[in-house]
């Protein structure tokens, strides 16, 4: 027989411990219900009332000019907003080589859970980034996509070159220095980045006006590199050395590796070749005449109106759907125009210290 002197105090003890108990499980319910899976941005109040941003710019790589480019007109923008009250921090971070999707697709992620006020992505692949991208707009991160497309209308905008007329740009080109008569290479550069895909369907739709040029190869991807490019173009002229006599590359690495092995095999002044971005060596074969023409964007001007039109979205404001930033021929003709110069020497070193 149990002490009665152990016994509970009242009969309505244990019925007080059960309410309790469901009392602080429904306020620890609460408490997480109000906690919202998405986690809040980067920002905080400044003296004047505006919040401090905090936006992540993530390229495909690092290494080529085009990107430095990108950055430095990032970091006018950030200068600018910065001088006109909105305090504004800008982190550059992306893979650093163009073919590291999963590296690409980490770095979304996890800015995404820092909870940054924005980012501005140009997207390794345009099927393999819609879910972090997606994730990120969730979560109430606004997200403004550059340079190459996405597969996805979430977006708050899109801020790139028109790639299909860049690509129309270079095989009217290459079709005119050729005089309408040839055999032509497209060499590609690399399966799922919607901006090359866009010059490669733009070149073949103006070369295909040449009744006199046919195509002897279109099914080759030089990669994401310039050593890798390289390879690829040796192999194709090794194939075709003795028939080809004109090259359209889309991209800064697919137009580096191709000149150096056109040099190297001999086939320089033989060959005509068109290709796509802008870097010192690349224009100093301009220059020479070892390349015909060059198809160039304006990354400077895609960095800075990407940021501006990102922090817009960040405040709710109006944006366009899609921001077209310029795309313009270079030719051995040209080269000297004030327009022409200024678009190739963007002020690097003035924002990028």
């Amino acid at each position: 027989m149990a002490d009665p002197g152990n016994a509970p105090h009242g009969p309505s003890f244990v019925p007080l411990i059960v309410v309790a108990v469901l009392v602080v499980v429904a306020i620890a319910v609460f408490l997480l219900t109000r906690a919202s899976p998405a986690a809040p941005a980067v920002t905080t109040a400044t003296g004047d009332g505006k919040k401090a941003l905090t936006i992540a710019v993530i390229p495909k790589g690092t290494t080529h000019e085009f990107w430095k480019s990108v950055h430095a007109g990032a970091r006018k923008a950030e200068q600018e907003l910065t001088a006109g009250g909105q305090k504004l921090t800008v982190i550059w971070k992306g893979p650093l080589k163009e073919d590291d999707r999963a590296g690409q697709i980490d770095v979304v992620e996890n800015f995404t859970q820092q909870g940054v006020s924005g980012i501005l992505l140009a997207p390794l692949d345009h099927q393999a980034l819609v879910k972090p991208v997606e994730d990120a707009i969730a979560r109430t991160i606004p997200v403004v996509i550059f340079d190459s497309g996405l597969k996805s209308d979430r977006q708050a905008s899109f801020v790139a070159t028109n790639n299909f007329k860049g690509g129309q740009l270079g095989g009217q080109r290459l079709g005119e220095v050729l005089g309408g008569m040839g055999k032509v290479i497209l060499l590609r550069y690399q399966e799922g980045s919607a901006s090359t895909e866009e010059r490669e369907k733009g070149f073949l739709d103006a070369i295909g006006k040449f009744p006199g040029i046919s195509l002897i190869s279109t099914d080759q991807h030089a990669g994401a590199t310039s050593a890798a490019a390289l390879t690829v173009s040796q192999n194709l002229l090794n194939r075709f050395k003795d028939e080809v006599t004109g090259i359209f590359t889309p991209n800064e690495s697919s137009t580096a590796g191709m000149i150096i092995a056109l040099r190297d095999a001999g086939l320089t002044a033989k060959v005509k070749h068109v290709g796509f971005d802008a870097s010192a060596p690349l224009i100093a074969a301009l220059k020479t005449g070892a390349v015909s023409g060059l198809v160039v964007q304006d990354p400077f001007d895609m960095g800075y109106r990407g940021v501006l039109t990102l922090v817009k979205a960040i405040k709710g404001q109006a944006v366009d759907k899609q921001v077209d930033t310029n795309v313009a021929l270079v030719t051995p003709e040209n080269i000297g125009t004030p327009a022409m110069m200024e678009l190739l020497n963007p002020p690097l070193d003035k924002y990028l210290k």
